[in-house]
């Protein structure tokens, strides 16, 4: 991804823009719109952040992975005793 923002400023640099052109294209400044997508941008990028905060504490939460069995203990670790 950032090998594609790269080779893209490079791109601008070749066409003549300078860097406060190259920004403004980045940050959607050509558009009508502008302001809302870059707010847009923002909100996503904390969404999929908390997201994913949220699925890690998920993920350590589970105490046992899906598969396995609940207890290595069983009956017969009992009788084995007497």
């Amino acid at each position: 991804m950032f090998k594609d923002f790269f080779q893209l400023y490079q791109i601008g640099k070749e066409l003549g823009l300078n860097k406060k052109e190259i920004k403004n294209i980045f940050l959607f400044d050509n558009s009508r719109h502008y302001i809302l997508y870059t707010i847009l941008l923002i909100v996503s990028i904390v969404a999929f952040g908390i997201l994913m905060i949220i699925l890690g504490i998920q993920a350590f939460r589970n105490t046992y992975p899906s598969g396995t069995l609940y207890s290595t203990v069983k009956k017969k670790d009992f009788n084995r005793r007497k």
